[in-house]
């Protein structure tokens, strides 16, 4: 990957913030003044209603915000297969990661709203609507958790877009990323200063949660690649980054991604739907996600690549920018 362009697309997103007058969540709870983060790429075409009908909205990974963008950078450039001259990209934050509204900046803590992905969804949907008058999108592209809520969004709002493109994600939440995030949360919850989620410092276990995902980011080869210094002085940067994150935003963020399940509603997505799975993804490993998943939703295309970077390796999807072109032409 090619983190030097990386870093400089990033620097050339314009980001920026939105408040939602207030927001239903699917529990009956309702919050008002939300913030919204989100950055733009492209240009808007509008209909003679006003409303953006080239609107093609991104949804980033678990850990990410709407800068998590830059992941793509090599099929956004200018004439990139989705160039901003085709369509109006919106990168979102979504609801619960900072910097949109979550547990950390709304005083709310603990007490924030339990959410779910369906939340996570409506929040980004009402937002479009709210700010860009969006009625009807060309596409959706989800990372990981992102792929949850772009593929969530195809099952409750089918007519509402027209093709989903799910990378490195799955139909459900289960098996070994379920006993992760579960374990995640005992950690913190058992840190001797959560207090019940009243904590009043940083949380130390936050970097023993960083040093417990890391072994299964990149590709099992390429952690053999590393010498034992490297990962040494990896894990003690995870721990020492621990202040970056807080415990109730991680809590509640993995609850929302542990009741993940759509399995049995796949059916409802009509949208043309592209499946990009690597195979050394240690997360959603190809032939427990991406493939089952392909044979369960109609129209779907199912593409399968080689990266060392493993789960991370969305980072070099130029590998299939061919395979990207043939699918968005034939729409």
């Amino acid at each position: 990957m090619n983190e030097e362009a990386m870093l400089k697309f990033e620097e050339n997103l314009n980001v920026e913030y939105y408040t939602l007058e207030e927001f239903d969540f699917i529990s009956g709870e309702n919050l008002k003044d939300l913030m919204v983060e989100y950055t733009t790429i492209g240009k808007p075409i509008k209909n003679e209603k006003g409303e953006i009908i080239n609107g093609l909205v991104f949804f980033h990974g678990l850990g990410g915000s709407c800068t998590s963008i830059r992941k793509l950078h090599e099929i956004i450039h200018d004439k990139g297969i989705l160039s901003g001259e085709k369509y109006f990209i919106v990168s979102i934050t979504t609801i619960g990661s900072p910097n949109s509204h979550c547990p950390s900046n709304s005083n709310l803590g603990v007490n924030f709203p339990k959410y779910t992905i369906e939340d996570m969804v409506n929040f980004q949907k009402k937002f479009l609507n709210e700010k860009f008058n969006i009625k009807h999108l060309k596409g959706l592209i989800g990372n990981s958790m992102g792929g949850f809520e772009a593929l969530t969004w195809g099952v409750l709002y089918p007519e509402e877009v027209d093709f989903i493109i799910s990378l490195v994600s799955s139909y459900k939440f289960a098996g070994h990323n379920y006993a992760i995030s579960k374990f995640i949360n005992t950690l913190i919850e058992n840190d001797p200063e959560y207090n019940n989620g009243n904590y009043k410092v940083p949380l130390k276990s936050i970097g023993l949660a960083n040093q417990v995902v890391y072994p299964f980011g990149l590709s099992l080869k390429q952690y053999r690649n590393l010498s034992n210094n490297e990962i040494g002085n990896d894990l003690n940067e995870l721990m020492l980054n621990f202040k970056m994150y807080d415990g109730n935003d991680v809590i509640l963020r993995n609850n929302a991604t542990t009741s993940y399940n759509i399995e049995n509603e796949l059916d409802k997505i009509v949208a043309k739907t592209l499946i990009v799975a690597i195979n050394q993804d240690q997360y959603f490993p190809p032939d427990l996600d991406a493939i089952p998943m392909s044979k369960m939703i109609k129209n779907s295309k199912l593409i399968v690549y080689d990266s060392d970077f493993g789960h991370l390796g969305v980072g070099e999807i130029s590998k299939i920018k061919d395979e990207l072109n043939k699918f968005l032409k034939s729409l």
